[in-house]
């Protein structure tokens, strides 16, 4: 906070610069209103002096003083003095332009106008005054700030190493770049040219910057502009042209940037100079998804949220997206102490940390569930809490077993006995017609809380969300490759036609959060995941992104697929049925089959399976879960 004497010393630097400049305005307007001629008469003369050596002096002492005190009710003595945009000047505006309207209106209704009223001001003197005034202040501050930009910020810059750049996209967010890298030199980089796909843009300049052309006349920047990096500012749906550019640039021993999102620039989160370097997420084309909000806020602003499994990727992040929805308590349960740290430190950096209530615990642990559950009476459950790990699950069915059946189980449970208003499933897109332990349990899961769903006097809303891989969650390719890449290769990969569904973590989440006002008790919905990748496409870009060139510099290994892997997941039973839902990327599955067993049954029969080997308990499971095609030793 400033001290007063500071802001008193801010206050009377501006007063003085603002009042010499409001004084050099108007005694010009009289100076330009009243210089006269020789052909004036007498008279003339005489009211013309009248004007400049009595009226003018009077008007000085109030109008310089009333132009200054609006000028400050105006923000203008808020800001940093060199930092001055357009909104700054329409305030400024607004300002002179209220000084000028009470110039006039005052004096008419209490002293009058004319020669003979030495405090009124005339019309002509004031329009000038006005227009020399929103010249001279604008200019003024226009000037200082292109000063600092030309000058101090280049001062500044030349610490260090200044790095020349060419911007691919010469369209707003590319603009803003710009017009921050001017600004701010302190980051090193300076921007020397655009490259833009609109012919209609070639040759014309953006902020003093040229667009030179189509990114395809990237190999001669470096001999002709001295460039050393590329920043892609283009849209987020331009995945293929992405691609191309990042090759292009890749080829002509260039660095490759990226700027954030616009929707991340427009919520103030990031500046468009905040780059990092491109990744898969930035290959995959996809718009971010649009949420309605209000239903979001609805179901949890003011309420006790329960996120199981709160310290893994997705757990994580939901606990992020639901913090930042005002909800009364977050109760984050994780069985690692480790994850569940990092993430409640996480949460509390961000400011969420009155909100939150870490709670150590397994799923499995019906008495400490219960007394969380009793303790806490959460409105709404979010299941995140599984093994999903395909190929250890694989080797140890009666683990998987036990947390994704028999946890679930436990969680939804209590969820319904404690009348908990909607409980959420997250399942995976290896749940249908499974080939792996994993996708079985997970099915097994969702018929556990359907069965729960159709037991008599339940409250609770129980449905289940399935999704596909997502970027860069614990155990996903994207951070073994990488991994990979940086101890030198190989790259790994099953199968050469192995291909994936896709999505972000945060596009993920949102989308189960959006999914949960959407679904009623029983739905089990998919979320849209666009087209499946091949796995060795995402490899060989991953490789194209770090600078390094598939099987020459990084070798890609094929090594087979492993047990219970699919060549593509599915992404509905045989029998299931997907409807639209409100939201274009959410669908409902409708499922046409006989009931199951009662749940207890079913429960007692995993049970069972459990002190069985490997191989029996893969068979046991098929009993269950008649499409799940096991593999067996």
């Amino acid at each position: 906070m400033q001290s007063p004497v500071n802001r008193f010393q801010r206050a009377a630097f501006f007063f003085a610069v603002y009042g010499g400049l409001a004084a050099l305005s108007l005694w010009f307007a009289y100076e330009l209103r009243f210089s006269g001629g020789e052909e004036m008469t007498k008279a003339d003369q005489q009211m013309f002096a009248v004007y400049l050596h009595q009226q003018r002096l009077l008007a000085l002492v109030w109008i310089v003083p009333l132009k200054v005190l609006l000028l400050g009710a105006f923000g203008q003595f808020d800001g940093v003095f060199y930092f001055f945009r357009l909104p700054d000047a329409l305030k400024m505006g607004i300002a002179l332009a209220a000084t000028a309207a009470l110039a006039l209106i005052v004096p008419a209704f209490f002293v009058g106008v004319g020669p003979d009223h030495a405090a009124s001001i005339p019309r002509g003197v004031t329009l000038v005054d006005f227009n020399l005034s929103l010249i001279l202040f604008v200019g003024f501050r226009v000037s200082i700030r292109a000063l600092r930009e030309r000058f101090w910020s280049k001062a500044e810059g030349r610490a260090g190493v200044v790095e020349r750049i060419a911007i691919v996209g010469a369209g707003q967010v590319g603009a803003q770049l710009a017009a921050d890298l001017i600004s701010r030199r302190g980051h090193g980089l300076e921007p020397v040219c655009f490259l833009d796909d609109d012919a209609s843009k070639h040759r014309l300049n953006i902020h003093g910057v040229p667009v030179v052309g189509a990114p395809e006349r990237m190999g001669e920047l470096g001999e002709k502009y001295g460039v050393t990096e590329v920043i892609l500012a283009m849209p987020v749906t331009s995945a293929r042209r992405i691609r191309e550019v990042s090759t292009l640039a890749t080829d002509s021993g260039l660095r490759v940037l990226v700027v954030p999102s616009l929707a991340e620039l427009a919520g103030g989160r990031v500046r468009a100079s905040d780059l990092r370097p491109i990744s898969v997420e930035d290959l995959l084309g996809r718009e971010p998804a649009k949420l309605d909000d209000e239903a979001i806020d609805a179901m949890i602003a003011g309420r006790t949220i329960l996120v199981t499994g709160g310290g893994g990727s997705i757990g994580t992040e939901i606990c992020r997206q639901v913090a930042a929805r005002s909800p009364a308590r977050l109760i984050l349960l994780d069985q690692c102490e480790v994850q569940l740290y990092q993430a409640e430190q996480e949460l509390i950096a961000a400011g969420a940390g009155a909100l939150i209530t870490p709670i150590v615990a397994d799923v499995r642990d019906e008495v400490r569930l219960r007394q969380l559950f009793a303790t806490y009476k959460p409105s709404l459950v979010l299941h995140a809490a599984a093994h999903k790990h395909v190929p250890m699950m694989e080797s140890q069915p009666a683990e998987a077993l036990q947390n994704n059946v028999l946890g679930t189980a436990v969680v939804a449970r209590l969820a319904a006995e404690y009348d908990v208003e909607k409980f959420v499933l997250i399942s995976s897109d290896k749940a249908v017609n499974p080939t792996n332990v994993m996708g079985a349990t997970k099915r097994l899961a969702e018929l556990t809380v359907a069965a729960l769903q159709a037991a008599p006097g339940n409250k609770t809303s129980f449905l289940a969300v399935r999704f596909g891989n997502v970027l860069g969650s614990s155990g996903s390719v994207i951070p073994i490759f990488r991994k990979q890449i940086a101890a030198g290769g190989p790259v790994t990969v099953t199968h050469p036609d192995v291909k994936r569904y896709f999505m972000t973590i945060p596009e993920a989440v949102g989308l189960v959060l959006q999914s949960a006002t959407l679904g009623t008790g029983g739905d089990i919905l998919v979320l849209e995941m666009g087209q499946p990748l091949k796995i060795v496409d995402v490899a060989r870009q991953l490789i194209e992104l770090s600078g390094l060139r598939p099987d020459i510099d990084i070798e890609i290994r094929i090594t087979g697929l492993r047990p219970g892997e699919k060549l593509v997941e599915e992404l509905q039973h045989e029998g299931e049925q997907y409807r639209p839902t409100e939201h274009p990327r959410v669908f409902r599955f409708i499922v046409d089959r006989p009931q199951r067993a009662p749940l207890s049954g079913l429960l007692a029969r995993v049970q069972g399976l459990i002190a069985l080997d490997r191989q029996a308990c893969k068979l046991g499971i098929r009993e269950l879960v008649p499409e799940y095609t096991p593999y067996l030793d």
